[in-house]
Order: structure tokens, then C-alpha cells, then sequence
């Protein structure tokens, strides 16, 4: 929508995701992203770290679930989505004011961690993770090849004649 406003946050989650469901059965993930600046000393010649900023992220539906599934405490995360403020009067009638992301992104940073890919097709979130958890056989991934298929005998990458990528 118009006059939204759209923010990108990278930081570690203090926490892992904490994944509900509405009334409606609706998922929701609820994580906090902690997004520390540094910036560089001339004079001291060190990195200094600045005030921390943390920022409670919600995520919604099967998202909500893959990062509930994916999201611990100190995960290095990228976090795009809407910026959003809410005001409440807490127990003592003193008025607050929240700021919190409403996530249309979330990813893992692999600046300094690595992580497989599984891929889910739509709708299967919570089909799988109930599979799993009962101990059944897990559904095929469908990024992998079919039992009893054949990879072509080339070098692949398109067919430049080695295992090597073209670069």
C-alpha cells in the first residue's frame, strides 16, 4: 500500500520464534531482532559498537511456521517488511508506544553460518512438520531428482564440459 513504510533489519534473533495460531487457525511467529551499528574509530583505530536497536518482528501464516522451524536465539537474520507503531496504556495507565515489523521476508544470514534449503510446496508447512513429528515417512523434496532418473553424462553447468562453474 501507499505511504507504508518499508524497512530492511539485520541482526541476531534474542530468542527463538514463538509460533500461535488465531482462533481462525491462522499462524503467527513472533521473534525479536536485536540490529547493533558499529562504525569504525579513526582516532582509536577499533570498531565500536552503537546503541542497540531491538525490534519485534511478526510473521504470518506458513512463513510463520518454516520460521518458526528455522529461527533460534542468536540466528543472524535479514528482516524485510512494514514498520508499523502501535500505542497501548500498560498495568499503571502509563500510555507506550511499540514500533514492530509486520515480515513479508525473513532469512538466514550466511555470512558466517551455512544452512540447507528444503524446499516446501504450498500448503505443506504444517503437513510436514506433523509427519515428522508423528515419525512418518517425509514427503519427497522436490528439488530432487526422482528415484531412478538419470543425470545426463555432461559436465552440467550448462554443458561447458566440466564440474567447474563457468566463472
Amino acid at each position: 500500500m501507499s505511504g507504508e513504510t518499508i524497512i530492511t533489519v539485520c541482526g541476531n534473533a534474542t530468542g527463538g520464534a514463538e509460533l500461535r495460531y488465531t482462533a481462525a487457525g491462522a499462524a503467527v511467529a513472533k521473534f525479536t531482532v536485536a540490529s547493533t551499528p558499529r562504525t569504525y574509530n579513526k582516532q582509536t583505530q577499533a570498531w565500536e559498537d552503537g546503541a542497540t536497536l531491538f525490534l519485534p518482528v511478526s510473521v504470518w501464516r506458513q512463513q510463520a511456521e518454516h520460521v518458526a522451524e528455522s529461527v533460534e536465539k542468536g540466528c543472524r537474520v535479514i528482516v524485510q517488511g512494514r514498520l508499523s507503531q502501535r500505542s497501548y496504556e500498560d498495568r499503571e495507565g502509563v500510555k507506550r508506544t511499540v514500533f514492530e515489523i509486520e515480515a513479508d521476508d525473513v532469512a538466514v544470514s550466511l555470512r558466517s553460518a551455512t544452512a540447507k534449503v528444503t524446499k516446501v510446496s504450498s500448503g505443506q508447512g504444517a503437513v510436514d512438520a506433523a509427519r515428522r513429528q508423528q515419525g512418518a515417512a517425509s514427503v519427497q523434496d522436490p528439488w530432487t531428482e526422482a528415484p531412478g532418473t538419470q543425470r545426463p553424462a555432461s559436465g552440467g553447468w550448462g554443458d561447458q564440459g566440466g564440474d567447474e562453474p563457468p566463472f
